[in-house]
């Protein structure tokens, strides 16, 4: 069992050798505390799942020394899984307003606001949990308060940066200054536990700054209605909307109920003061084309959001031919083929559209090398730690580290146990770590067996028969059988009758042991199948006995 006492450790349950589901656990003298707990979303591989959650399992044993969960920020992959996981763990959560806003929403949706203790902590606050001092420092990122956490310890500090990117000209928030970040490096910082998403980037991530002037020049020069799709969470992009609806004239809807909820948490937190009046859908439509512009959730292809209805005629906004749709967003890798079926239906109607690969429509939230070489100047830790990002980010992360001087370099994947203190950092052990998936109303392991069954039979099929016996335990009748997607098509009677005809040959005489029967029929039927389709489907065995 891995202890915590008279050292420093560092432990990813999520987020290490993936982007997304960060969990973050650092434990010292004994006690643990977890920086994050966030969820990513399932793509084809998870049939019939929508979101995947990190398997706790290590802290979950040690909960009575795990002493409070501190969030970073507001992005899904930081705080989602806080929901179905946070009241389970039994400790307090830690975060500052906006982001404590978007989890208290959560809470309630779950009806856990009076079982799960939230802590608000001032921005630019700092809060003492056992041998942890914990510091917020503002850091610009893609949504209101982006944080970076100084964190100290008996052992030394760390710097844990959380997501970040630096903007001379942020539109939302005050990050910290170089001067702020330069203090933290001439106290000491032992180990940086840093962002490696954008590592392979040359460039700097870009301004929003930027993003709004071009973004004002763009939608003032067309003369038809204006549709831009961004990140719900983004709300540094709302804000730069905003001013880009009133600097080009344009009254203001908004199409999303997440975008409805970001703005809302914005409003009570202080941020969007100066965002415009909106107007409902009907009004908007009723408007004259060059005078609205829309602002849309789904730019990420989701069928089920406000621009995948509106591009399958599905929602009140339609858009018709010349109408433009601004894509002021990154395409996540995974997402092309559902972002493409939308784009060419919006084609298909004669509507243009323009991406960050036409115009400088979008920045990043995260360092791209220039920006992690600055602040490696500023902090100086003695020990690199990449986090956030696959294994090739994190490795030249790595890389990257030592290039520029940092004397240790650690590359971890979730599950490494990582000693920071005392002595040379090294991993020192592994634990399990691992994926559960939110099924209907259950949450269930992501490798178990329903997920694996459901996996066979999205890719084989699966067929049912019932066979009865009668008293003497012979067959009584003919069976029944069901098949779904099994291809057959118009082979299926012969197949059917073919089966038919093998089971009668092969179970003539009377039936004694039921589970044995049982098995060869399953495997006479799936033999069968697999000669006529080259498949092998799930085949399930019904015996009703007299």
């Amino acid at each position: 069992m891995t202890k915590s006492k008279n050292e420093l450790l560092f432990l990813a349950l999520g987020g290490s050798a993936e982007i997304g589901m960060n969990v973050n656990l650092y434990g010292c003298d004994g006690k643990w505390v977890m920086v994050d707990l966030g969820m990513t979303f399932a793509d084809s591989g998870y049939p019939g799942i929508d979101l995947i959650l990190p398997d706790l399992e290590f802290i979950e044993k040690r909960s009575d020394d795990l002493l409070g969960i501190v969030l970073t920020h507001g992005h899904e992959d930081h705080i989602g899984a806080i929901p179905y996981l946070a009241n389970d763990l039994d400790v307090p959560l830690y975060a500052t307003p906006f982001t404590a806003g978007l989890i208290r929403r959560k809470l309630e949706e779950a009806g856990l606001e009076h079982d799960v203790k939230l802590n608000i902590i001032p921005n630019e606050g700092s809060f003492e949990l056992g041998p942890f001092g914990f510091r917020y420092l503002p850091i610009a990122h893609s949504i209101a308060e982006g944080n970076a956490l100084l964190i100290e310890t008996p052992h030394g500090d760390i710097f844990h940066t959380g997501d970040w990117k630096l903007d001379d000209e942020p539109l939302l928030g005050t990050p910290a200054t170089p001067a702020e970040l330069t203090a933290v490096g001439d106290a000491g910082v032992l180990a940086m536990v840093c962002d490696s998403t954008n590592v392979f980037n040359n460039e700097a991530s870009g301004s929003e700054g930027d993003v709004l002037r071009n973004l004002v020049r763009v939608v003032k020069g067309i003369d038809t209605r204006v549709l831009v799709t961004t990140f719900a969470s983004n709300a540094a992009r709302l804000q730069t909307l905003g001013e880009v609806a009133k600097q080009a004239g344009r009254t203001l809807c908004v199409a999303g109920r997440s975008l409805d909820r970001i703005i809302e948490n914005s409003r009570e937190t202080g941020y969007l003061k100066d965002f415009p009046p909106v107007v409902d859908f009907e009004e908007a439509m009723n408007m004259p084309r060059d005078q609205i512009m829309i602002v849309a959730t789904g730019g990420q292809g989701e069928s089920r959001a406000a621009l995948g209805r509106i591009a399958g005629d599905t929602h009140k906004i339609k858009l018709t031919a010349g109408d433009h749709v601004l894509f002021s967003s990154k395409q996540i890798p995974g997402n092309e083929i559902a972002i493409g079926r939308i784009q060419n239906q919006l084609a298909a109607k004669g509507i243009v559209m323009v991406t960050d690969r036409q115009e400088h429509i979008h920045v990043s939230g995260h360092p791209g090398r220039p920006e992690l070489a600055q602040m490696y100047d500023w902090i100086r830790p003695e020990i690199l730690v990449p986090v956030h990002g696959e294994i090739r980010h994190m490795k030249e992360q790595a890389r990257f580290g030592e290039a520029h001087g940092i004397p240790h370099n650690v590359f971890q994947q979730n599950g490494d146990v990582v000693r920071l203190a005392p002595g040379k950092p090294e991993v020192i052990g592994q634990e399990r770590t691992g994926r559960l998936v939110v099924d209907g109303d259950v949450i269930v392991t992501a490798d178990g067996k329903t997920l694996n069954e459901r996996r066979k039979i999205a890719y084989n099929g699966t067929i049912s028969i019932a066979v009865a016996l009668n008293e003497k335990g012979k067959l009584s009748g003919q069976p029944v059988m069901r098949l779904i997607g099994v291809p057959l098509e118009e082979d299926e009677e012969d197949f059917l009758d073919e089966i038919y005809d093998e089971i009668s040959k092969k179970f003539s005489k009377p039936v004694g042991d039921i589970n044995r029967f049982s098995e060869e029929l399953r495997l006479l039927v799936r033999r069968t199948a697999t000669e006529w389709t080259g498949k092998k489907p799930i085949v399930s065995v019904l015996v009703l006995e007299a």
